[in-house]
């Protein structure tokens, strides 16, 4: 497996806790329960990604600002995340926050997967792709 496979299966993961979280309704215990996996899934796909992904790539002249603009996608989401967790869970601005959050979170994915992972697969050579995916797998592995 390389490393946009292995973040790509994190991200089709993210995208269906959003969808899960997005249909739950008021202080259930369901939406306090998908909250908080969506929560943990973003925060450990974030670190692990910046620690194994960005990292390697922002010393590259010609993906330093792509990864410098991923990194600060994952800090506006971290923000967000503390607007949720603000907002009481049966208040009608706890949904249209974490729709806010999952619109972010699809819009950096789509980023990811469309510009980031093409331009970082000139970047890699096919060897640094597995060991990267590696790296990621074990930093997911012991966070999650």
């Amino acid at each position: 497996m390389n490393i946009f496979e292995a973040i790509r299966k994190d991200h089709d993961k993210q995208r269906e806790l959003c969808k899960l979280v997005t249909s739950t309704s008021g202080d259930s215990k369901g939406r306090k329960e998908m909250w908080e996996k969506l929560k943990h899934e973003l925060q450990v796909h974030a670190d692990a990604e910046e620690r194994t992904f960005y990292t390697p790539l922002i010393q590259n002249d010609m993906m330093q600002e792509h990864a410098r603009h991923g990194i600060a996608e994952h800090h506006e989401m971290d923000e967000l995340i503390e607007k949720i967790d603000d907002t009481d869970l049966d208040s009608p601005g706890w949904l249209v926050h974490a729709k806010q959050l999952c619109e972010k979170v699809e819009h950096h994915l789509e980023d990811e997967e469309h510009t980031f992972f093409q331009l970082a697969g000139k970047v890699f050579t096919e060897k640094q792709k597995t060991s990267i995916a590696e790296e990621y797998l074990k930093v997911m592995k012991e966070k999650r």
